[in-house]
């Protein structure tokens, strides 16, 4: 069963955060060393502008054994550097945490007892928040939207600090924002989830990198996942449906309008009615092109995320 060696990978996206390093690792040494599992811990420094990847470097030359290192060339988000970490992991197990030190490495050896249980996949619940409200709210709306539209009964989609098993990684592809999603596109692939309460810590170095423009985004990427999951593999049935919707009621209002016209009871220049199903028309139509369009793009699409990376030190 054993993939060369590591039981547990963690990965660690990496994006300015110089103060939190040293004792980040230091803590996963001490929640891991505990458990005598052999573990490696992957840094994808996403493009880090600070002193981030020296102390990264610094890390390793003391603990090799354990660290890896992969460096972006510029700065490419968090789900690209959580889909690069996943493709070096080897661990059995996959936990992917913030580096910001509000995860708590301590919860770790629990989640994957958790995950022992018989879940794929444990996501962790912040269920006392230690943020501003003006973070809070937005995200508890965020969630009970998400658990809403996905179906998904997870308190806390936006936990760094989740525990994957391997499968889950190498079955899961992630672009875009979609890291927060990632229990979603594994639930739809099959697998099964489940969550424990974890502790949340407020931040001590930096300042919260939130803004309700990031709560938008994250709105848009969820009709992504929606789209790209539930309807990317028949395109048709969501355009093709509305489109044909819309054509049929466009013809029969301006049939119904050329009838009234045609026993001269109405003339058509003073009827925005008409105007109106013409547009139905039009648009139906085109909702049924794009359905075909987005047919003919989902039979050809296989297209390989990739990123930059500047180097790689396992």
């Amino acid at each position: 069963m054993h993939h060369h060696g590591n039981d547990i990978s963690v990965v660690i996206p990496v994006f300015n955060e110089e103060g939190s390093l040293k004792e980040l690792h230091r803590q996963i040494r001490e929640s891991l060393g505990s458990t005598g599992k052999r573990y490696e811990i992957i840094f994808i420094d996403d493009g880090s502008t600070d002193g981030s990847y020296r102390i990264l470097r610094d890390l390793k030359r003391m603990d090799s054994r354990h660290i890896k290192i992969v460096r972006f060339r510029r700065n490419y988000g968090k789900s690209a550097a959580l889909s690069v970490g996943f493709e070096k992991a080897s661990g059995t197990v996959v936990v992917t945490m913030d580096s910001d030190l509000q995860d708590d490495p301590d919860e770790i050896p629990a989640l994957i007892r958790k995950l022992n249980e018989g879940y794929d996949l444990v996501s962790g619940w912040k269920k006392v928040r230690r943020d501003p409200l003006s973070k809070r709210i937005p995200s508890r709306f965020f969630n009970f939207v998400t658990g809403l539209l996905t179906g998904i009964k997870i308190h806390d989609f936006n936990c760094g600090l989740k525990v994957y098993n391997r499968e889950v990684v190498k079955a899961v592809k992630i672009y875009g924002e979609l890291h927060r999603y990632v229990p979603v596109l594994a639930h739809w692939e099959g697998f099964s989830i489940g969550e424990m309460v974890v502790r949340h810590r407020a931040r001590r170095f930096g300042k919260t990198k939130f803004g309700i423009t990031r709560f938008w985004r994250g709105f848009l990427d969820l009709l992504t996942v929606l789209f790209t999951t539930r309807y990317f593999r028949k395109p048709l049935h969501l355009f093709g449906f509305w489109g044909l919707i819309a054509t049929v009621a466009g013809l029969i209002v301006v049939g119904y309008l050329t009838v009234l016209w045609y026993l001269g009871l109405t003339s058509l220049t003073n009827r925005p009615l008409f105007l109106g199903g013409i547009m139905m028309i039009i648009v139906g139509i085109q909702f049924i092109s794009i359905g075909l369009l987005g047919e003919m793009i989902s039979k050809t699409k296989e297209s390989e995320d990739l990123y930059s990376i500047r180097e790689y030190i396992p």
